[in-house]
């Protein structure tokens, strides 16, 4: 079992094909070059995988599916529900795949009740009890519309079955206040591709990078420098692809999914609600990937 979660893990996207069916070949292609990059490993079925809008039955083939493809990289399965037992289910569909970790998602339906610090602990330490699989909460206030707060990450971090926390909140200062009150050994993984090296400074123990579906080994390589510590020559790199790591939060997945398209992965199409680029964005992200490699030789 994975004790650390250090690393850059790509939040890997759901491809489908035109009919809106799972495309297993063209995830087969990703893969590969995902593995030629040399990431840390993947999250299947979060959120820039379009989680909501795949079924149970989808979202366990995607489990296994990845599970055959990834050799030894290390597999976080996205289980966001909003009750327990189906995050458990889950989480137990991805235990016997091997997985290393669930990534759980705050639950937001009922906002009221999930905007009190008990009800909040209540629901991690009931999957974190219940799961065979390490835990790393899921902190992304911009989709769930509940911040978890610093002093309940603390609280829960006090769990023996409770890992870390991906911090995707975008706040800086958020994440510098959640590493600095956490014990050490908690990993906290941001979820913030352009502002990733700043929290490598801060204490952050590594990523999961919706980026990283576009410009992998960049990713990987802010990382690496960093950790060698050539912290000016991670900086330069982070400078250099921030733009095009943050096409995400610009554009959504469809921006994702449209710049792997034109860095040679396959993207695709994404799953209403979720509406196709206008040609102006399509021009915009166009524009902004043209000059920016994965090779890192001009870095």
């Amino acid at each position: 079992m994975v004790s650390s979660f250090d690393g850059v893990f790509a939040p890997i996207c759901t491809p489908f094909d035109t009919r809106g069916e799972v495309n297993v070949e063209a995830l087969r292609q990703n893969m590969a070059r995902y593995r030629a990059a040399g990431l840390t490993g993947y999250v299947v079925s979060g959120t820039t995988g379009e989680a909501p809008l795949l079924s149970k039955d989808e979202k366990r083939m995607m489990y296994g599916c990845v599970a055959e493809m990834a050799g030894d990289s290390v597999l976080i399965a996205g289980t966001a529900s909003e009750s327990v037992r189906e995050t458990v289910a889950l989480i137990e569909a991805a235990a016997e795949l091997k997985y290393a970790a669930a990534l759980v998602l705050t639950p937001s339906f009922y906002k009221v009740q999930m905007l009190r610090a008990e009800t909040q602990v209540a629901f991690f330490r009931a999957v974190a009890d219940a799961s065979p699989l390490p835990v790393l909460i899921y902190n992304f206030p911009q989709m769930t519309g509940v911040d978890l707060p610093v002093e309940v990450v603390r609280e829960l971090s006090e769990h023996e079955n409770i890992a870390g926390i991906k911090e995707s909140s975008g706040d800086i200062d958020k994440a510098g206040r959640l590493i600095f009150a956490l014990p050490k050994g908690f990993d906290v993984l941001i979820g913030a591709s352009p502002k990733f090296h700043a929290c490598l400074c801060l204490g952050a123990t590594g990523g999961i990078l919706a980026g990283a579906n576009i410009l992998p080994r960049s990713s990987q390589t802010i990382y690496e420098r960093y950790r060698a510590g050539d912290v000016a020559g991670s900086l330069a790199l982070q400078q250099k692809v921030a733009e095009v790591t943050g096409i995400g939060a610009r554009y959504g997945i469809q921006g994702v999914k449209y710049a792997m398209d034109l860095k040679g992965f396959y993207g695709g199409p994404s799953r209403l609600p979720l509406m196709p680029l206008g040609e102006g964005q399509r021009a915009e992200i166009e524009a902004l990937v043209r000059d920016v490699d994965d090779e890192l030789s001009d870095v």
